[in-house]
């Protein structure tokens, strides 16, 4: 890795958490040159402007959630094993390595769904990825007769999907942890009603 990636890299790490937390309306240049201890030039320098660190950072967030699942799903040789995956995770995202603020799909998806359409398009991309991964989780365990053949996968895909970002709003929002709980039950009995 050249010192200029490395230094585009080291500015996402620094930056994502901050436009996870704040948003992209909420974070200042000041705030990027805070958290990285750079100029305004420097951050300018490896980046066009604001939106491009903000659409690095957003994948930064992602991909350390991705993370998160992936290693968890490995762990699981069932289709509903992986699918519980997503309740586990998600129920317990403050106790894993979460990107700080919490699910950055949610949270950029709530702020730039009528204020910037670049970021309202990577949010709308990262939900429907996860919907198609788990639809065909669901389409695997179908055809390994673990799940009932009338069941639909996209249906249910964004279902879970809805589910569990709505607890995840809810609970924020209210700052009621155990509606997030609540809600990550009624993910675990939608799957277990697959079969």
């Amino acid at each position: 890795m050249s010192k200029a990636e490395r230094t585009k890299q080291f500015i996402v790490e620094k930056t994502a958490p901050i436009f996870n937390v704040k948003g992209y309306a909420g974070t200042s240049v000041n705030d990027m040159m805070a958290a990285t201890g750079l100029t305004k030039g420097s951050i300018y320098g490896n980046f066009r402007n604001k939106d491009d660190v903000a659409l690095a950072a957003f994948d930064h967030n992602r991909k350390k959630v991705d993370q998160v699942v992936r290693r968890e799903m490995e762990k699981e040789k069932s289709a509903k094993g992986k699918l519980m995956v997503y309740a586990k995770v998600y129920g317990n995202f403050y106790k894993d390595a979460f990107p700080e603020g919490g699910c950055p799909i949610l949270n950029t998806a709530i702020e730039a769904d009528d204020t910037h359409a670049v970021l309202r398009e990577k949010a709308a991309d990262a939900i429907t990825g996860w919907k198609n991964n788990i639809a065909g989780i669901i389409q695997k365990g179908v055809a390994n007769n673990e799940f009932s053949a009338d069941v639909d996968p996209e249906q249910i895909a964004i279902s879970i999907v809805a589910l569990i970002e709505g607890g995840i709003m809810v609970a924020k929002v209210t700052g009621k942890l155990n509606y997030r709980t609540a809600i990550m039950k009624s993910v675990e009995k939608m799957i277990n009603d697959l079969s």
